[in-house]
């Protein structure tokens, strides 16, 4: 069985959103002795999952009609 599109945002959706929580949270997934964290790291990461976020968002509410892009 394949996903449509929608079905793809949704899950990837749910993974960011737990992503971002375990950061919220300062817990790291798996074993934190396994982890070194650099503040940097840290901060790039949260970021990033942001910016995730609310690209998927976008694609959710996008109509998804673009003008065709001359060459």
């Amino acid at each position: 069985m394949t996903m449509g599109k929608d079905d793809f945002l949704r899950e990837l959706a749910v993974e960011v959103q737990a992503d971002i929580e375990l950061d919220r949270a300062g817990t790291p997934p798996g074993d934190e002795a396994d982890w070194v964290l650099d503040p940097y790291e840290a901060q790039a990461e949260t970021a990033d999952l942001n910016s995730l976020h609310s690209a998927i968002e976008a694609l959710e509410t996008d109509s998804g009609s673009y003008p065709p892009v001359d060459d």
